[in-house]
């Protein structure tokens, strides 16, 4: 049994994020530059709709009992594997861990401009990610 109603509460945080994310997010590197604590907030609320991406990505896995995975690595094979997720998604949320662990642990010092970019042509990786999650769940449903 798949647990529906947890995996819709984790895409609805992952929408209010990102939108927040992107209704916040200015034209400029410079503008994003000086936001401070507003630019603070915005890693943040990436930081958790990364970490909603994983926790779907793990409910799923267990919910199919795809395997008991070691890491979110393994997560993902799994899902590639099971069907769940084609590889354009797979490297796609394989990129959001390694930027989130760049976010959260702070390896060296982050680059605004580096993160403005990825923000700027990236934001749009979770819509494609929360679609498709909603149209499987559809199609496990109908099974």
């Amino acid at each position: 049994m798949i647990r529906k109603s947890i995996i819709l509460t984790k895409i609805s945080e992952i929408e209010e994020s990102v939108n927040l994310i992107d209704d916040n997010l200015p034209e400029t590197f410079e503008e994003f530059r000086g936001l401070g604590l507003v630019r603070d907030g915005m890693y943040r609320r990436l930081e958790f709709a990364v970490e909603n991406v994983f926790d779907i990505c793990s409910i799923l896995n267990s919910d199919l009992k795809l395997g008991v995975p070691g890491s979110d690595g393994d997560v993902l094979e799994n899902l590639l594997g099971a069907g769940i997720i084609d590889e354009e998604t797979f490297r796609k949320v394989k990129a959001m861990r390694g930027f989130r662990n760049i976010v959260v642990h702070r390896y060296g010092k982050i680059d605004d401009r580096i993160t403005f970019r990825i923000l700027r042509e990236h934001l749009r990786d979770f819509h494609e990610f929360t679609e498709k999650i909603r149209k499987t769940l559809e199609t496990l449903e109908n099974k």
